[in-house]
């Protein structure tokens, strides 16, 4: 029973359980949910399971191939190591957010057809927007809000191509789509939302770094790489992602130089490394493939561990830009070393897990006679340098003293990068364990000795252009106007069109039915006559005065020249009128 288990429903019905447990009891709780789930996966056999009927088609929560699992491994892992990083957090909201989050996550991973990944898909947006919000601050209240609008569009454009692309195949398994056609394209586009590609890219660096201290390590993980995943498993070789992903590469590392805060530099930096993986899917060889997942794989493990050291950071001093930070190396001296490894790892550092994962990406592009795409990549990695790699430990430890004085943060936030960083490094010297889970065999030696020279040569230009340009690299209190200028303005804008426009369309319906035509209605079913004689003379142009003098001069008694049932019969036209309108038009 073990071996076809669903490991999201470990996760997802266990958070239920959270409340019932306090104080630290709740935190190792929590902790050896997705520890369980790990083991769960490695457990698990090749093939499909859980299966159940819906509507005419069998939904498969569980399809276990080589691809699911070496995602299952990184999302339970990395689960594991945040939730001992979180171990002084004692909200149980938070901790249940973050494991149906996390459980939704991997439910997509195993799904075996459209409408369980959408079904987890959804569930997804949904638990991660309580990440932002958990904050609890007017900021974290706005970003979560434009966070689930841009998931809530980027769904349903998920939803609109699996509708057509179902009812154009009859099929809703998920696999390789070799068709291009508009549903094809819809599902695509709801994935790259996901994916944080331009132009509907600036929702992550809107809202992860609103997020709690555990919030954005846990975020920084899954919502991209769900969305790698399902570009590995639908649209391989698709060559729009290659071009797709070079611009997210250099449009990362642009935003990131510009930014202040460092929690938005890292958000930055995750759509800049997203865009490796998305070119090596639009490549689609088996060694680009090899390397997205691998670099997906690694890129978890050294993205959370950053954001584990800017967290202790902003946990302990409640600061987070740049230029608040600074000498930070004197009473922080083992988060800087676990920050530094993850600073060297995703600079592609020989000796650490991105060296070993991100050639294979580069090289398969030489592979391909792709040179510009390896020139795009080889820019990039050096840009990664320049912002993540130096600029990230710089400002924050290293420039000017602001006299912060905070301590090393707690323990269980130390043990949680130490771990991180181990793998860092472990991944990084010895990397055949990550090779042997990778979909198709790896022939490949990342310690060739030109690649290290050449790579240890780009990492020190990268070094060398930091401290030449680092006055024009030093921060000051700006802010960055990215793509989300325009709903943010342009939601306002519609907001106060609408507003304008219904509203002034109330009024007017206000004063002319709810009010003007009631009251000629009520005066004319007293006296027709009168109101009919008053309605000509304002027709034939008569002025106010003679109007009002013939009301002066009429007799009251003038609904007698009628028959008495004439107003009566008069009112039920009008009201049969009204029906005939509101029903049928």
């Amino acid at each position: 029973m073990i071996s076809d288990f669903p490991p999201a429903a470990i996760l997802i019905l266990g958070a239920l359980l959270v409340p019932f447990f306090k104080g630290n009891a709740k935190n190792w709780y929590v902790i050896l949910l997705p520890a369980v789930a790990f083991y769960l996966i490695s457990q698990l056999q090749i093939g499909s399971s859980w299966q159940v009927h819906f509507f005419g088609f069998d939904l498969t929560f569980l399809r276990v191939d080589k691809l699911s699992k070496v995602f299952g491994y990184i999302f339970t892992l990395n689960a594991t190591a945040a939730f001992v990083y979180a171990f002084y957090v004692k909200d149980s909201t938070q901790h249940m957010t973050a494991l149906f989050y996390i459980g939704s996550a991997l439910g997509v991973v195993f799904a075996g057809d459209l409408v369980a990944l959408y079904f987890f898909w959804e569930i997804m947006a949904v638990a991660s927007t309580f990440l932002i919000l958990a904050r609890k601050t007017k900021k974290a209240q706005a970003a979560g809000m434009r966070y689930i609008l841009v998931h809530v569009f980027g769904g349903l454009c998920l939803l609109a191509g699996m509708v057509i692309y179902i009812t154009e195949t009859g099929s809703i398994a998920f696999n390789a789509m070799t068709d291009r056609n508009l549903g094809t394209y819809l599902i695509l586009i709801g994935i790259l939302i996901n994916a944080a590609a331009p132009p509907m890219q600036a929702w992550l660096a809107d809202a992860y770094p609103e997020a709690t201290v555990t919030g954005g390590v846990i975020l920084s993980a899954y919502t991209t790489k769900t969305a790698v995943y399902t570009l590995v498993r639908g649209f391989p070789g698709w060559e729009i992602l290659i071009v797709v992903g070079c611009i997210m590469t250099i449009y990362g590392i642009i935003y990131a130089l510009l930014e202040n805060d460092a929690r938005r530099i890292l958000a930055y930096s995750i759509i800049n490394q997203v865009g490796f993986m998305v070119c090596g899917v639009g490549i689609g060889t088996m060694m680009t493939i090899n390397g997205t997942v691998a670099h997906a794989f690694c890129h978890i493990i050294y993205k959370s561990l950053l954001w584990m050291s800017a967290g202790s950071v902003l946990y302990m001093t409640g600061k987070s830009k740049c230029t608040d930070l600074g000498g930070l190396y004197k009473t922080m001296p083992l988060t800087l070393i676990f920050g530094t490894i993850g600073a060297m790892a995703i600079s592609s550092f020989p000796g650490t897990s991105g060296f070993t994962s991100k050639s294979l990406i580069i090289d398969g592009a030489v592979h391909e006679h792709l040179v510009w795409v390896w020139l795009v990549l080889e820019v990039a990695s050096a840009g990664v340098f320049l912002h993540a790699g130096i600029k990230f430990p710089y400002f924050d430890f290293f420039a000017k003293d602001k006299g912060l004085r905070p301590g090393e943060t707690n323990k269980s936030m130390l043990i949680a990068m130490a771990f991180m960083s181990f793998l860092c490094i472990f991944l990084g010297l010895y990397p055949q364990p990550l090779y042997n889970i990778l979909p198709y065999e790896v022939h490949y030696q990342a310690y060739s000795f030109t690649h290290v020279v050449a790579q240890l040569q780009l990492l020190m230009l990268s070094a060398l252009v930091f401290f030449l340009f680092l006055k024009l690299l030093k921060r000051t209190e700006t802010i960055s106007i990215d793509t989300d200028w325009v709903y943010r303005k342009g939601g306002r804008l519609f907001y106060y069109v609408v507003e304008r426009v219904l509203n002034g369309v109330n009024a007017l319906s206000d004063r002319a039915i709810a009010r003007a035509i009631p009251a000629w209605l009520g005066r004319f079913s007293r006296t027709p006559v009168s109101s009919m004689v008053t309605l000509y003379m304002r027709a034939t142009g008569k002025d106010r005065r003679s109007i009002e003098d013939f009301r002066r001069e009429a007799n009251p008694e003038a609904t007698t020249l009628l028959p008495m049932g004439m107003p009566v019969f008069i009112s039920i036209v009008f009201l049969f009128s009204l029906f005939v309108i509101f029903a049928f038009f």
